[in-house]
């Protein structure tokens, strides 16, 4: 799934004539593009993947040139706090082997960091609007999910038990 988020930045960057260290993205050829990618540390490629995202994110919102340094320093950091959020909540396990009170006790956490994953959306979406008209928030939140549904559509599925029991009930 990082792969292909990856390649999505990288191709979406590439229509934006995006620059990193001195390469021509969009003069490059897959391979090139590829072999570059690959020779770049860990911290380099999410440096350069945020950096793809945060401009296809700036592209979308059509966002005016003085807003976009304070602008990408409260988006960068909202997307942080939701990781943060999310990583509160294991979705590492099997429901059909828990007893009753750990299935309840899963679902209830799973409210709490739902809620909590929520009110980090008002939270930011408020300091956003004091740099741009909440319709852009709107539009930022509204891409996002097609993002994420777009992601869910190419997740490989592999050997997962309950992907094989939804596509044969």
């Amino acid at each position: 799934m990082k792969k292909i988020l990856f390649t999505l930045f990288i191709m979406y960057a590439f229509g934006l004539n995006a620059q990193k260290t001195d390469y021509d993205w969009k003069k490059m050829n897959p391979k090139q593009r590829k072999e570059v990618i690959n020779n770049l540390s860990p911290e380099e490629r999410k440096a350069l993947l945020n950096e793809f995202r945060n401009n296809m994110v700036m592209d979308n919102l059509n966002l005016d040139p003085s807003d976009k340094k304070e602008f990408t320093d409260i988006y960068n950091e909202y997307l942080e706090s939701q990781k943060q959020i999310k990583s509160q909540f294991n979705s590492n396990f099997d429901a059909e082997t828990m007893s009753d009170e750990e299935a309840k006790a899963k679902l209830q956490q799973s409210f709490e960091v739902g809620q909590k994953l929520l009110d980090n959306r008002k939270k930011y979406a408020d300091k956003m609007q004091q740099i741009i008209p909440c319709q852009k928030v709107l539009k930022l939140f509204q891409s996002e999910g097609m993002m994420r549904e777009k992601m869910n559509e190419r997740k490989p599925r592999g050997n997962d038990n309950a992907a094989k029991q939804r596509q044969n009930p």
